[in-house]
């Protein structure tokens, strides 16, 4: 099977309370992480706050020119679930340390997978 694209998932608890609210921070987060895991954007981060109770706070959707970057930043928690997919690689570690800069966790659990084209049977 050919690879196709690289999937980080990262489950991510005890944010600093305050970036976790913060869209401003996000935004910055948003431009930080595509820059240093060195992607394109393709136009500025959608970021809507929104949700009741423990699913309120802060999504985050960020195209970029080999995929997408998602988040969403559960507030009752003070926790976030970041998804980076793109068909181009990037450094697992460098994303884990915008993370780290911009929220300040101190859990942070990754799935990492290789995505591939099934081969026709």
């Amino acid at each position: 099977m050919a690879k196709w694209g690289f999937a980080l998932a990262l489950d991510i608890a005890r944010c600093n309370p305050a970036a976790i609210r913060s869209r401003p921070l996000i935004h910055d987060f948003s431009k930080k992480l595509v820059k240093e895991i060195d992607m394109k954007a393709y136009g500025e981060p959608l970021i809507k706050h929104f949700g009741e109770g423990n699913k309120a706070g802060f999504t985050l959707v960020q195209l970029i020119e080999t995929s997408n970057i998602t988040a969403h930043f559960c507030e009752q928690d003070n926790a976030a679930f970041l998804d980076i997919f793109s068909c181009k690689p990037y450094d697992i570690e460098t994303a884990i340390r915008v993370v780290r800069d911009h929220f300040e966790p101190q859990v942070i659990v990754r799935h990492y997978i290789e995505r591939k084209i099934p081969e026709l049977q």
